[in-house]
């Protein structure tokens, strides 16, 4: 019996990936990336000079389909496979990343009348311009009580449909009254590919605020929200919406030519990429706990159970697995901490050090920072430098660090964010185990993985065993096993992703165990900073908010100097 092949695509901030598994085996026989040309849009258009409000970051989704085409060519060039041994093909995608388009899948970017116009373009996952919009939706849905907040930590995020969307309404009506439609980028890419339209549960769930037995939000609500408004996810935004792993289509003729690969071959579902890492690493089942860490972690977790988690962004069903609920929670600053203190506070000697050593700053730091013993700074941090987002939920909360002295050195200092950092875990883990949701196994992907010593701190700090995953491509990796499903076993697929994984799942390349000694200090710390925790963020003290607000004032008073 020959082997048979998936693809998965993994469409990031500025770049898409494509990987080749070998269904029977799980390995990636060959992998490509293409950048996209245009990147992120945050300054001018492509079609014209015209510089671009603040916060702005767009895509053009034109880049979408070049780089699919490229990376597929690449992937295939790169191996022995035949084409004809491709059963299938699976997306992932960043979100909420949402473009408008005509009732056919145009982009309203690409109509003439409304190219210059940005709301025409693809509005990435990091467009935070509808942050005035997202307080609209917050401080509405509070006052209502609206149920389905409490869903999502009593707060959306300026990146999701809702406030996107609204800020078209509001400050481009044109646009939105052009459009026929408003999708997630992975659905898009789906339906381009196939002729057929459905909105992935994963999407729909954690973005557009999707629950599987109520629907949307209410009509009532957007028309309080803003009149004329209510129809939206009736007009706007419907469609089916379907789990994972569902087959929405068929590659089409055009798309079979353009590609190489066989005419009607299944199209998965698309997924959100963090998820789809979920489930490239195997986990299909519930309380196993996964972490991608890299500038912030993304820690997802799945129950047989519906329930309110302070600071959730989303539990959602059939979310990540079908027939679970799948949780997401996160920490808003991780890597970008560790930068943030490299960039603007290490001394020049340090720098001269790794230099002549032909090392990273982060190497050289963690390499000094091993050599402190567990409490030795006297120093302790809270990780908040980018706001906190599981479980308090405010971006209006700062970074401490506290017990520093003129004898403090720049790699205790570097120790002590970490281990900050691996406390926000902690309490993340200990957030769901308040709400009766055990969390048995942790699994762990992405770049901060790399650094053995930030490892071994988090697995003293959660007393747990951390496996790692070493495979870039996990993203991808997990597209390609919804696709094995969206196959079926007809053609050489699994009928499910648990029969999937068994097979294709990223391996663990290394397992941290907590060090004994390295606890009663590492509990006496951690109870420390919960401390700081109920003080700063719960209430004790306004502090971090009055000195936002103090800050804001004086750049108003500055911008109006100028």
């Amino acid at each position: 019996m020959p082997d048979h092949y998936t693809i998965g695509l993994d469409f990031g901030t500025e770049s898409v990936r494509a990987a080749l598994a070998n269904v029977r085996k799980g390995e990636v026989i060959a992998s490509a990336i293409y950048p996209y040309p245009d990147g992120v849009i945050y300054r001018t258009l492509p079609s014209n000079n015209h510089a671009l409000p603040p916060d702005f970051a767009l895509q053009n989704p034109a880049d979408w389909l070049t780089g699919l085409e490229e990376t597929i060519r690449q992937v295939m060039l790169g191996c022995d496979a035949s084409p004809q041994l491709v059963i299938g093909l699976g997306i992932d995608f960043t979100a909420c990343t949402i473009l408008p388009t005509t009732a056919d899948g145009k982009p309203l970017s690409d109509v003439d009348t409304f190219r210059n116009n940005p709301h025409a373009w693809v509005k990435l996952w990091k467009h935070h311009a509808a942050q005035p919009q997202a307080d609209q939706v917050n401080e509405l849905a509070k006052q209502r009580n609206e149920a389905w907040l409490s869903l999502y930590g009593g707060k959306i995020s300026s990146e999701w449909v809702l406030p996107k969307a609204l800020q078209i309404y509001q400050e481009a009506p044109e646009i939105y009254e052009a459009a026929d439609c408003i999708l997630e980028g992975v659905d898009w890419v789906v339906w381009q590919l196939t002729g057929r339209f459905a909105r992935n549960a994963c999407g729909a769930g954690y973005k557009a605020n999707w629950h599987k037995v109520n629907g949307y939000p209410s009509a009532e609500f957007l028309d309080a929200l803003k009149p004329g408004f209510g129809q939206f996810f009736q007009e706007k935004f419907a469609g089916e919406v379907v789990p994972p792993a569902t087959c929405v289509g068929r590659l089409s003729q055009v798309w079979s030519e353009r590609l190489g690969l066989p005419v009607g071959i299944p199209v998965a579902a698309g997924m959100i990429d963090a998820h789809a890492a979920m489930i490239g690493a195997g986990i299909t089942k519930p309380h196993v706990m996964f972490m991608i860490m890299g500038t912030s972690t993304c820690h997802m977790l799945m129950a047989e159970k519906e329930e309110r988690v302070p600071g959730i962004s989303g539990v959602v069903e059939d979310g990540i697995v079908p027939g679970l609920f799948g949780y997401e929670a996160g920490q808003a600053g991780v890597g970008d901490i560790f930068a943030w203190f490299i960039e603007s506070s290490v001394p020049p000697v340090y720098h001269a050090e790794a230099n002549k050593r032909g090392i990273t700053l982060h190497s050289l730091l963690s390499e000094k920072a091993a050599l402190v013993d567990v409490g030795q700074s006297g120093l302790l941090a809270l990780d908040w430098l980018n706001g906190c987002r599981t479980p308090l939920v405010s971006a209006n909360l700062s970074g401490l660090l506290i017990g520093a002295n003129l004898a403090t050195t720049p790699e205790e200092i570097y120790r002590t964010l970490i281990e900050a950092t691996a406390y926000g875990t902690r309490l993340i883990i200990e957030t769901f185990i308040g709400k009766e949701i055990s969390v048995d196994q942790i699994l762990a992907g992405g770049g901060l993985t790399k650094n053995s010593f930030l490892m071994q701190i988090y697995a003293d700090i959660t007393e747990r065993e951390i496996g790692v995953l070493s495979m870039p491509e996990v993203s991808a990796l997990g597209a390609a096993m919804l696709a094995s499903v969206a196959a079926g076993k007809s053609t050489g697929g699994y009928a499910n992703l648990s029969e999937a994984a068994v097979h294709m799942r990223a391996p663990v390349s290394y397992t941290y165990k907590p060090r004994p000694e390295t606890i009663p200090v590492y509990r006496r710390l951690y109870a420390e900073y919960i401390h700081l925790v109920d003080y700063f963020g719960r209430g004790g003290s306004p502090v971090m908010e009055t000195l936002r607000q103090i800050r804001q004032e004086s750049l108003g008073r500055q911008a109006g100097k100028r």
